[in-house]
């Protein structure tokens, strides 16, 4: 019986709550990589279980502030004189596996401390304001898309209870409006440095059709452990 009690614990699921601070940063039409000097604040709050001392299936609920603008980021004359820009709130659910790289959980373990990496699947929905060309007025548009979740952390076990973390997490949208510049837009003539005076078009200033929006996180989390026991023995 005591045999039978004990394998019984050492089989028990784990379950934490948690939650986390940090910044989010955006990427698109008008910033082509990420910018970090362009973040706005960004909060989790999530659930997890632990399935083993390597996997763990956690969902979350997140909120975030992105913004850009042609004016400060200036890519090119034709952006320039683009001069669209946007801010917005994202509201993103997500549910993703994480893979622990070291067994760091079991209390007699040799780490308290183990990198990380996850892949999931989430749902965002976006409300902005914004222009997408010098001549039009601001207005407010909305946008919802599947995202993908994906990206690296690192763990701390305090103690047995109490686990921090840090985390860089990249989300691949299905979507080209978070800064309200799709690819039905008009186009906008690009041009050389001037010639005898005069500019030379060259291009055209367009969205990509075969492009979507990016946005990132990145921040601390600390997570509670709401099990009784303390974790699994090999």
């Amino acid at each position: 019986m005591i045999i039978s009690l004990t394998a019984l614990e050492t089989r028990a699921q784990k379950y934490d709550l948690g939650g986390g601070l940090g910044v989010a940063a955006y990427s698109g039409e008008i910033v082509r990589r990420l910018d970090q000097g362009r973040v706005g604040l960004q909060g989790t709050f999530f659930g997890r279980r632990n399935f083993d001392n390597v996997w763990s299936l956690r969902g979350g609920l997140s909120f975030a502030r992105i913004s850009a603008a042609d004016s400060i980021t200036r890519l090119d004359p034709a952006a320039v004189y683009r001069d669209a820009f946007f801010k917005g709130n994202i509201w993103e659910a997500s549910a993703v596996m994480e893979y622990h790289f070291l067994d760091f959980m079991h209390p007699q373990a040799q780490f308290r401390f183990s990198p990380y990496g996850f892949f999931g699947l989430g749902f965002t929905y976006y409300s902005g304001e914004g222009r997408s060309f010098l001549l039009e007025q601001p207005e407010r548009y909305r946008t919802t898309t599947p995202v993908i979740p994906f990206g690296l952390g690192i763990k701390y076990r305090l103690n047995d209870r109490w686990i921090l973390a840090a985390e860089l997490g990249f989300r691949a949208t299905f979507t080209d409006n978070l800064d309200k510049i799709e690819g039905n837009l008009n186009v906008i003539p690009r041009f050389e440095p001037p010639a005898n005076g005069q500019p030379q078009a060259f291009g055209y200033n367009a969205a990509n059709y075969s492009d979507r929006d990016w946005y990132y996180f990145f921040g601390l989390t600390i997570s509670y452990s709401l099990s009784s026991v303390k974790c699994y023995a090999y």
